[in-house]
Formats: structure tokens, sequence, C-alpha cells
């Protein structure tokens, strides 16, 4: 089953919260994202203050979550333990 931007966003969100600073490639090989998808996604993430591409010496780039980030993973945790409650209710069957 594919995921959708939504979950490749808060899976890239996951990976740099949990393992810290990350290059791109280690971050394409623990969120599972191939490198062009990635580059996008990382530029929107970065556009929406999620995420930041720091500099690490001379040459190396690292991207971190922001605190801002990590409130929008806070917030999709809690509503993704409201989310089978929702989707609980609309299998039952309608009651004519």
């Amino acid at each position: 089953m594919r995921r959708s931007k939504l979950e490749m966003y808060i899976d890239i969100l996951k990976v740099l919260s949990q393992r810290g600073p990350l290059k791109l490639t280690h971050i394409m090989y623990k969120a599972n994202v191939n490198c062009s998808v990635l580059k996008q996604y990382l530029k929107f993430l970065i556009q929406q203050n999620l995420v930041e591409e720091r500099t690490v010496g001379k040459k190396r780039v690292v991207y971190a979550v922001t605190q801002r980030g990590i409130t929008v993973l806070k917030n999709f945790r809690e509503l993704k333990t409201v989310l089978p409650i929702v989707e609980e209710s609309r299998r039952l069957p309608a009651i004519l």
C-alpha cells in the first residue's frame, strides 16, 4: 500500500526527531523515500518551518526538525489516536 504525502512528511519528521540532524542519504534510507522525492518533501517542510537545513563544517549539509516540527508531530500523534474512533463510526450500519 502506498503512503500518502502526509504520511511521508510525518515519517521524515519522525526520523529527524528520533535520530537528530541527519544527512540526506541517511534520511532517505531511514524514511524509505527515494532521493528526488525526498528533496521535494524537504523543500516543502523547510518552507513550512518544520525542518531546517544546517551546514556543518565547510560543506556537509544536515537536516534537523524544528520546534514547530516537533509540535506538529505531537499533534499528529494525538489526532491518530482519535481517528480509529471516527473510522469505526463510519463502519457501523445506519439505523433506518
